[in-house]
């Protein structure tokens, strides 16, 4: 094959995985076709990377075998996480892209000294500081979620100006290295600087905002891979790239919709500090309990039930039980759907993931504008380990901190129940008033075993 047609061919592959990283992002959109979009996703990474190889400006191959092995160890253990562990991994998964973006960066900083360009410097440094800044945000946010680190917000007088300072910090240095690209010793500490700046980001940031948080830091990520493409010329890069970071743009939007929120409030509010007093002093007040059995007999008797999962379910790893559920009470003709809401757990779609992977039917999922018009017409909303997006001061009480936020209408069933542990407030760090409702049931216990206790009661398979 002539040399001109070896990049014909090069240049047909990557106008091919673009087109399936467009169809990815139009496929995941759905529950239904979800499973498609990973696929195209990773065949088109696939394709760009054997492209890329396949590129005359490839001399030699040891390192590349050597890192695609490397890459190997590391990932194939990441990617066998059980799906409890998927936010952290994806924290994870962002903080790796940034690193290689950022270290990629360096490398052609120093490798073009001492012929680089201003505008090839600016390219270069923005790529960097915002590569550096995702790493170590993105290392936060997987220790929240790993619980290695306290997922309330940790604050200190005046962060907010410290923050802003020490990225003030980082675009002075990279202002001066435009200036004098050739001042060598800068560009360590402008990295350095970027760094500190990631961690503090985010540290002051709650677990109730992390949903939010991941899809933002998947946005700088993204960028950072698109000003990649600008520094190495990758046209295929900066479209994955652009892709990339604006869906993670976009899906940061809708979260901050979801929640009420704006970006300002969500990245310097410091919001989920939990308010002990108040809610010690609300634990006092009377609730309604019941056994495995009540609730058995009460979801025996409901011709619609409506399932309401969050991030205690999946601590629980109960998806499969709620799937044996789902079919018991199928068997016994209860109309029987699902309420998801956007922010519930700690990643974007994190409960169609899990619900997913217990093949659950994809019709029965049901997002927030669509199921709360049912709610006044069911007999049973059963809120599985959900807690801050199921809350009624959202909706009813102005004094309350998520006052305005989208929630699912529990409150507005027939009867209530509810799995939790106890009654302690959620990531939001408030209590939950729709627990003290006479039409409410809380069901204490770990969310599986109360599952599978409902499901023997029922004639399933389940055993407590």
């Amino acid at each position: 094959m002539s040399p001109d047609a070896a990049q014909n061919l090069i240049h047909l592959t990557y106008l091919v995985a673009v087109a399936l990283f467009i169809l990815a992002l139009k496929w995941l959109s759905s529950p239904a076709t979800a499973r498609h979009g990973v696929l195209g996703g990773e065949i088109g990474a696939a394709l760009a990377v054997v492209a890329t190889l396949a590129g005359a400006e490839v001399i030699e191959y040891k390192w590349v075998v050597a890192a695609l092995v490397a890459g190997a160890v590391v990932g194939v253990p990441l990617g066998l996480v059980p799906m409890t562990a998927v936010p952290q991994r994806t924290a994870l998964s962002h903080a790796f892209g940034a690193l290689a973006a950022a270290l990629v960066g360096s490398a052609e900083y120093y490798a073009r000294l001492p012929n680089v360009s201003r505008f090839g410097m600016a390219e270069i440094a923005l790529e960097v500081i915002i590569g550096s800044l995702t790493l170590t945000g993105s290392m936060i946010a997987a220790g929240k979620l790993q619980e290695i680190l306290p997922q309330r917000p940790i604050t200190f007088r005046g962060q907010n100006l410290v923050s802003l300072s020490v990225l003030g910090a980082a675009v002075a240095i990279a202002v001066a290295l435009v200036v004098h690209p050739e001042n060598t010793q800068l560009f360590p500490v402008m990295v350095a600087v970027a760094l500190l700046f990631g961690a503090l980001l985010v540290t002051p940031i709650g677990g109730a905002d992390m949903p939010t948080v991941i899809s933002l830091l998947n946005s700088y990520a993204g960028l950072s891979a698109a000003l990649l493409g600008f520094v190495l010329n990758s046209k295929v890069l900066v479209v994955a790239g652009a892709l990339d970071g604006s869906s993670g743009f976009i899906l940061s939007v809708i979260m901050c919709r979801a929640m009420n929120r704006s970006f300002t409030n969500v990245m310097f509010g410091a919001f989920g500090q939990v308010e002990a007093t108040a809610a010690a002093a609300e634990e006092k007040r009377p609730v309604r309990s019941a056994t495995p059995e009540e609730a058995a007999a009460i979801l025996a008797s409901a011709s619609k039930v409506i399932i309401v999962p969050g991030y205690g379910m999946a601590v629980a790893q109960a998806q499969h039980k709620v799937r044996e559920l789902y079919d018991a009470m199928t068997k016994r003709g209860v109309d029987v759907k699902f309420g998801i809401h956007p922010v519930a757990g700690r990643m974007p779609g994190h409960m169609n993931v899990l619900l997913a992977e217990a093949d659950i039917p994809y019709d029965k999922l049901l997002d927030m504008e669509t199921v709360n018009g049912e709610f006044p017409e069911t007999d049973v909303a059963l809120v599985i380990g959900a807690n801050d997006v199921t809350n009624p001061a959202a909706r009813l009480d102005r004094s309350s901190p998520i006052y305005g936020m989208p929630i699912l209408d529990v409150d507005k069933a027939r009867t209530a129940m509810v799995i939790k542990r106890s009654l302690n407030p959620g990531f939001a760090g408030i209590d939950n008033p729709l627990y003290y409702l006479d039409k409410t049931l809380m069901l204490f216990g770990d969310a599986k075993a109360f599952v599978a206790g409902i499901v023997h009661e029922l004639g399933g398979h389940g055993h407590p």
